[in-house]
């Protein structure tokens, strides 16, 4: 069967990290926008905010928030996708209702809402022939990033996404194999050391080829580091600040 034109956009995602000098229109803008907002949502809470950072100077404090992620600062626009509670709150207030956002349940639907939006406005980019990557550092400080962009209590920034005109075009970095993720009518766990091995090997013939043999290293190495070590751990702290977590 022949892929139709949203399928084959879909399926040729790469991140761009390099943008040209060339600005964004305010209509693409605008439509990147309205597309994030038709995102499906939870219960329609639509527990989300977008914020739009084209200062100069915020992208800069932004991008070294982010783990000194350059991209974040030349990049023509970096939208802050956040879970949003506050305007939730405000609701149950009218009515006089108590407001129950501390359990981790709450922080999924936000976190989800926030994802669903950030995927939607990057495909609304790529179909202007624009390009973009998520920024998950910037999570990296979410109190400082919150002081930044003057955050209410019951928010918390999910992630961060760089759009411009791209600057460079990446081979396509190899996914897992589809027999690794798929999975009919129940989990099996069959094979997955060997599924692993066979990937390592197309990750590592990526990095060698793409670095000109100055990286070679694989994907079961990368994840390994990754997982060895709590991640991020001040989230907890920061979301229990903004209303979040019980206790």
């Amino acid at each position: 069967m022949e892929n139709n034109a949203v399928v084959t956009l879909i399926q040729s995602h790469r991140s761009i990290r390099k943008f040209t000098d060339a600005q964004l229109k305010k209509e693409q803008i605008e439509q990147i926008i309205e597309s994030g907002r038709w995102a499906p949502t939870s219960h329609h809470v639509q527990a989300y905010s977008i914020i739009v950072v084209q200062d100069e100077e915020k992208k800069r404090k932004l991008a070294t928030l982010c783990g000194n992620q350059s991209y974040v600062e030349t990049c023509p626009v970096f939208f802050v996708i956040c879970a949003d509670f506050y305007r939730l709150k405000q609701a149950s207030d009218i009515h006089q209702q108590v407001f129950e956002a501390g359990e981790q349940e709450q922080v999924l639907v936000g976190a989800v809402d926030a994802a669903l939006v950030a995927q939607n406005m990057l495909l609304a980019a790529r179909s202007f022939d624009l390009g973009g990557v998520m920024i998950g550092g910037i999570r990296n400080d979410q109190q400082a990033v919150a002081e930044l962009l003057n955050l209410p209590s019951h928010t918390f920034p999910v992630m961060g996404l760089c759009v411009g005109y791209p600057a460079q075009n990446p081979e396509q970095k190899p996914r897992l194999p589809q027999k690794a993720v798929v999975h009919v009518e129940e989990y099996n766990k069959k094979d997955f050391v060997e599924q692993i091995k066979k990937y390592d090997e197309v990750m590592k013939k990526y990095y060698y080829e793409r670095t000109n043999g100055k990286r070679s290293d694989t994907w079961s190495e990368q994840m390994a580091k990754i997982f060895s070590a709590p991640k991020r751990p001040q989230v907890g702290k920061f979301l229990k600040k903004q209303g979040f977590s019980k206790g």
